[in-house]
């Protein structure tokens, strides 16, 4: 089996990106500060796959979520979303983008003063022209996608972390926007109620294609969700490929991590 390949080497020239990349980050790099978090990340995610950005707390994997979304700037590089150069898009061009991306916070992210209906109906509201009942019908159809079909009134408030998770998702995908963004879906749950989130994405993969890019340090999700895995450390990817190219690493921080079970 060939060896991960190492970080600096998995885009190193743009005539070896793939043409059809969902997303591809471009010698992206960005401090905040004194401080380098992302230096030269390149990578390219094809459709319908899922990517999984591995790596310690504080080594650039969420910063590197809201660049694909264009929530952060680099300093250097460029960010394309299905073609688009986001990294150079504003206003209505730039939600034109956003609106093909779905984002799951590692809090849920969920407006605490409506109902969790309303919060997955939010996107729908704002961004088509459907009536209130039409709204309505695909709101609970989200949610009844994600096990939560009878709880359209409550408040977030009555959830569970593991039901706020699943009703961020529904909102995520309020728009069937063909990728979707998770920050850290394990976070703040039992190993059960992760088990569900991750059968959850898993549909996903099997089920219209979906192109997922997931940010987790949670080490059994990233090998059963993975279709590709990068590894970064300290700002910089230092190996990438499928889980058994990461688990057979000759890198001995890559191989450490990934027989962890649940990498802080």
């Amino acid at each position: 089996m060939s060896s991960p390949r190492p970080g600096g080497a998995v885009l190193p020239a743009r005539e070896h990106v793939p043409a059809r990349a969902a997303v591809r980050l471009d010698g992206v790099t960005k401090s905040f500060g004194s401080l380098r978090v992302l230096d030269a990340v390149s990578f390219a995610v094809l459709p319908g796959c899922a990517f999984i950005i591995l790596g310690r707390s504080g080594t650039g994997k969420s910063v590197t979520l809201k660049h694909i979304i264009g929530l952060v700037q680099p300093d250097e590089g460029r960010v394309f979303v299905e073609g688009d150069e986001i990294t150079a898009l504003r206003g209505v061009e730039l939600s034109r983008v956003r609106r093909k991306i779905g984002f799951l916070f590692q809090n849920a992210a969920l407006f605490d003063s409506i109902s969790v209906g309303e919060n997955v109906a939010f996107p729908l509201r704002r961004h088509t022209r459907l009536s209130d009942a039409e709204i309505r019908d695909r709101a609970v159809a989200k949610l009844e996608a994600v096990g939560l079909g009878q709880e359209y009134d409550k408040m977030p408030a009555d959830l569970s972390g593991g039901m706020r998770k699943r009703a961020g998702l529904a909102r995520a995908l309020a728009l069937d926007p063909p990728i979707l963004l998770v920050d850290e879906p394990s976070a703040g749950l039992d190993p059960v109620t992760a088990g569900e989130i991750d059968d959850l994405l898993f549909g996903l993969k099997g089920n219209g294609g979906t192109t997922l890019v997931i940010v987790t340090h949670n080490i059994p999700s990233a090998k059963r969700l993975g279709d590709e895995l990068v590894m970064l450390h300290q700002g910089r990817i230092v190996a990438s490929g499928s889980p058994e190219e990461l688990q057979n690493s000759d890198h001995e921080l890559v191989r450490a991590f990934m027989s962890s079970q649940h990498a802080g």
